[in-house]
């Protein structure tokens, strides 16, 4: 199989690491080493490992079939592909059975809903007293996507905005060199609570409005891209601050979560090009964040601008803002409350005696064990043409540039499913300049408001079975895939270029083959 006439833009892997790790990203006195990944310790890897890892994470050049272990994009944590809504509710098929249980156990407390304290039921009491959802999987529906509001009645709540407002880069983290100073808002957090229990005001109602904006293909076919507008209606502590900045965030899917935490932070800094030194028009950076477990900078990988490194600091972070409970690493039991909300720091917890909290470190454990080992389906008709014709294009294309087809994870002492896999994830985990249009002009960390982190792609074409609505990007504006690759602008814009003037038959395969994944 031939690749079509678009040039094709493979990256190198090798960049100058050390001189990023030591003279852009870390503090004076703090070696590469410490930006280690802490969270999941991992083995050195021999000189023979690490040459059959560059052999079978090389890119492909044969196109004629499906290649080696394709179809199972988590390696051994693969599970079979369902054709029901639960398609991504399975547990990584190598956990075994005391993994199972405890798996399990963390699944009642993913899905369980929280209620208002004081409450008989003090094992899930705290709710609030602002919130944006009462349960983890009313964002992240069935562990899959959330979606925007489907009209103006309905309520928002896998779709929310961050908010902040800046301020003097010198105020924060002055050591690590890049870092956009912000801070939240002094009244309304660090994110809008669209909910609330009796007797506290929530704090606003996030409003959206669409503008149609039509793009014509090769061919002649026209594709409306419906471009969004958000505003804070109805805020209930005084007026918004006029330099408020204000972000959407829709849930994200939640498999292999631990496997993205498993690939080594060297494998995904090698990867970085931040001054474009191979001159591929594609600049990868890292975020770098503060660690609330470790109290050190650390890799990002987590969340739309990879601005949490952990699984255990991401569901920690969605306890204390999503639901105002508090976790050993977020302990006010207020959650987002901020000082201009008496009521709201003034309402009753759900702290248990033992340990001060609402959700304790045993049940923090569990759902960060459940997050880690949701599975990843394996591949539906890797080998059908059409597939593979949309993988040539893929590859011409030069999407491999940021969604990097293959890693292999890290080597964990003991008996870890997320150890030395070969995995497909279709991501770098750094972040990119995504060009004005998917711009939200709001910072995170080292994360500019035109960068992004590459999204995953593995499980993309389950996302309408798994959630009932086929919505991307980071605030689901996409109502298809081919809408997301339209969006596509800054370092992306020459590829989406490219299938804007692809032939149709050629569009069509590169959809088939994302929906493959």
């Amino acid at each position: 199989m031939k690749l079509p006439a678009i040039p094709i833009q493979l990256r190198a892997r090798h960049r100058a690491l050390c001189a990023f790790l030591l003279c852009t990203v870390l503090p004076v006195g703090l070696a590469a080493q410490d930006l280690a990944d802490l969270q999941l310790p991992l083995l050195p890897r021999t000189t023979e490992e690490v040459a059959r890892i560059a052999a079978v994470t090389a890119p492909t050049t044969d196109f004629s079939a499906p290649e080696r272990f394709e179809a199972k994009p988590a390696g051994a944590a693969t599970v079979r592909a369902r054709t029901n809504a639960d398609a991504f509710s399975d547990p990584s098929a190598n956990i075994g059975l005391e993994g199972r249980m405890t798996f399990n156990l963390g699944n009642g407390l993913f899905t369980r809903p929280w209620v208002s304290a004081p409450s008989s039921t003090t094992a899930s009491d705290g709710l609030g007293p602002i919130f944006n959802a009462r349960a983890c999987q009313l964002c992240h529906l069935k562990d899959g996507r959330g979606h925007p509001p489907v009209n103006s009645d309905e309520p928002a709540i896998s779709l929310f905005l961050r908010l902040s407002l800046p301020t003097d880069k010198a105020t924060e983290m002055q050591a690590i060199a890049d870092w956009i100073g912000s801070k939240p808002d002094p009244v309304y957090g660090r994110q809008l609570q669209n909910f609330s229990l009796p007797g506290v005001p929530a704090e606003g109602q996030m409003h959206i409005s669409y503008t149609e904006i039509p793009v014509t293909l090769e061919g002649g076919d026209v594709v409306s891209l419906r471009s969004p507008e958000y505003s804070i209606i109805d805020p209930a502590y005084g007026p918004i601050s006029p330099d408020l900045m204000i972000s959407p965030r829709v849930a994200p899917q939640m498999i292999g979560l631990g496997l993205l935490e498993a690939i080594p932070s060297g494998d995904i800094l090698s990867l970085a090009d931040p001054d474009d030194l191979d001159g591929d028009g594609i600049s990868g950076r890292a975020n770098i964040v503060m660690s609330s477990e470790f109290g050190v900078p650390m890799l990002g990988r987590f969340g739309h601008k990879a601005g949490m490194p952990s699984v255990k600091e991401q569901s920690a972070g969605a306890f204390s803002g999503d639901m105002g409970l508090s976790t050993p690493l977020h302990t006010s039991s207020a959650g987002d409350c901020t000082d201009a909300q008496r009521d709201c720091l003034a309402a009753p917890d759900g702290a248990d005696a033992e340990t001060g909290l609402e959700v304790n470190p045993e049940s923090l454990d569990l759902v960060t064990f459940y997050a880690r080992n949701l599975g990843v389906p394996e591949r539906r008709g890797p080998a059908d043409p059409e597939v593979l014709q949309g993988k040539v294009v893929f590859y011409g294309l030069g999407c491999t540039s940021c969604h990097t087809p293959k890693f292999v994870t890290g080597r964990m002492d003991g008996d870890v499913a997320q150890s030395f896999q070969l995995i497909w994830p279709y991501t770098d985990l750094l972040l990119h300049d995504m060009g004005e249009g998917l711009a939200d002009h709001r910072p995170e960390g080292r994360a500019t408001g035109r960068e992004w982190r590459t999204a995953p792609l593995w499980g993309i074409g389950l996302t309408e079975q798994v959630s009932g609505q086929a919505t991307f990007l980071h605030d689901g504006r996409a109502r298809s895939l081919l809408e997301a690759i339209l969006w596509h602008g800054g370092e992306a814009e020459n590829a989406r270029d490219g299938v804007v003037a692809l032939q149709k038959t050629d569009r069509n395969a590169l959809i088939r083959y994302l929906e493959s994944l």
